[in-house]
């Protein structure tokens, strides 16, 4: 039965607590690279989260908790289903609270305004940030955040999911990219003016508003109404100290800065999502720490970044529904979409209600003219189930036509340079390139000319399907 979702990160490790998925270390972890290995191994393993509560050089008062929704379970939880609940139920549920999005409210205060640090007090080095991989140019504060910024020339206010690595005491290095809606912003309002952009990075907020963060919404969509829609109930937030922009009240650590509109600094490299160290030191926007806010005893939230790491299961859950809504807006007859976990953001799945070269040629149309995160997509008739990686390589194996069923699309400018399989100077230029994999019959084939699959589904009739999946439950097989 579901209940209301977790409505503060601390609620939700309880809830996940409850469910076994979170694991409490009481004994000394050492910040460098032990605690975030300890997630990292969790994440390949499919294991539980972890609070850390005695992180070695840290006062008692900070404790680390990992990989917040990187599995289903603590996705459903999230949610406020049961941990069991199947993939596409949270799929469906996704869908239909998207669909319903709910402002926030301001309140004057907030739990995240216990402990105030102002700016001549900052030392980015006293919050327990972990060494999260062996070879990263350093200490990565938004591995699991919530970046507020607004636009310089309307009221959009954007909530994405950024990486920025500690430079020195009071200056962050950050990595968005310029097809971000982040970086859009800044370099289309605020440096051509030389204004320096305001920014708050929220911590350990509910993870429906960190979900909602990662989501591929609209430009001028406000990620806040989305996350009011995802939780059902509104979104608390509160003013920050030294700007105008509002961030969750409930958030753990909010760290105000502002963005110099006329410096950089070198950042990474750094293990992304991908699952590889992508890239190399590279220029990157530079910010300078204007006041810190925490609740007491405050709980830092970390996302040990690699393969199947939560990035696995937000963008396969929003990338999902954005893919199937831009499709159905460009009149593509898509059914389903898939983005598994397993394919690091750079492959979906998509079930069409009819196939064939031209519609595969749209949909890889389709998903790259703006820009281009998926670089393989893999498109299958609507009797296959999207969620059955077994039955989608089958198709793909024996009804992709090794030549006539690949469709590529190349591109300037556009490519997602976290892409392993991209050479430094494609990087550079963001060039790439994304294929089609056609696995649907041919529309022009006649009806007796289509094979029939050799499955329970397709090769008996409804009355043998029926006596057998009763003889299967008899038998206590699931």
């Amino acid at each position: 039965m579901a209940q209301q979702a977790p409505q503060d990160f601390r609620s939700f490790l309880a809830a996940i607590r409850a469910t076994g998925d979170l694991i409490t270390i009481d004994e000394q972890v050492d910040w460098d690279q032990e605690l975030a290995g300890i997630g990292r191994l969790s994440c390949e393993r499919n294991g539980p989260a972890f609070q850390f509560n005695n992180v070695k050089d840290y006062a008692p008062q900070w404790r680390v908790a990992t990989n917040p929704i990187a599995t289903w379970r603590r996705m459903a939880v999230a949610f406020g289903l049961p941990a069991d609940t199947p993939v596409p139920k949270l799929y469906e549920t996704y869908a239909a609270r998207e669909s319903n999005p709910i402002p926030p409210v301001v309140v004057k205060d907030g739990p995240c305004k216990e402990v105030v640090i102002a700016h001549d007090k900052v030392d980015l080095f006293d919050l327990p940030v972990p060494m999260v991989h062996e070879g990263d140019g350093g200490r990565y504060v938004g591995t699991w955040d919530l970046v507020v910024s607004k636009d310089a020339r309307s009221n959009w206010v954007n909530w994405g999911m950024y990486r920025f690595m500690i430079h020195n005491e009071r200056l962050i290095t950050g990595f968005p990219r310029p097809t971000s809606h982040l970086g859009k912003m800044l370099l289309d309002g605020y440096v051509p003016n030389k204004r320096p952009m305001p920014i708050a990075i929220a911590m350990g907020c509910d993870p429906l508003s960190h979900l909602a963060a990662t989501a591929t919404f609209r430009i001028g969509g406000n990620e806040a109404d989305l996350a009011g829609g995802l939780r059902e109930r509104p979104v608390e937030l509160v003013k920050c100290e030294t700007s105008d922009l509002q961030v969750p009240a409930s958030a753990e650590v909010v760290i105000e800065a502002e963005v110099y509109p006329d410096r950089i600094n070198q950042e990474g490299p750094y293990g992304e999502y991908p699952g590889y160290r992508s890239g190399e030191i590279g220029n990157a926007l530079c910010a300078r720490v204007t006041a810190i806010t925490h609740r007491r005893d405050p709980i830092w939230t970390l996302d040990t970044t690699g393969f199947m790491d939560s990035s696995a299961t937000t963008t396969s859950i929003t990338g999902a529904i954005a893919i199937q809504r831009r499709l159905e807006a460009n009149g593509v007859p898509v059914k389903a979409v898939y983005v598994p976990p397993e394919g690091a953001v750079h492959l979906a799945i998509v079930s069409v209600r009819s196939g064939g070269t031209e519609v595969a040629r749209k949909i890889v149309d389709v998903l790259t003219v703006r820009r281009a995160l998926i670089s393989k997509i893999i498109v299958v008739d609507e009797d296959v189930d999207v969620f059955n990686l077994p039955a989608v390589l089958h198709a793909f194996a024996t009804k992709c036509h090794p030549a006539r069923g690949i469709h590529v699309t190349n591109y300037v400018g556009r490519a997602n340079t976290l892409t392993p399989a991209y050479t430094q100077e494609e990087r550079v230029t963001r060039t790439g390139a994304s294929v089609a994999f056609d696995s649907t019959w041919p529309p022009e084939w006649p009806a007796d000319a289509t094979p029939v699959r050799a499955t329970l589904d397709s090769m008996y009739s409804p009355e043998v399907q029926r006596r057998v999946l009763e003889r299967w439950r008899s038998l206590g097989l699931q």
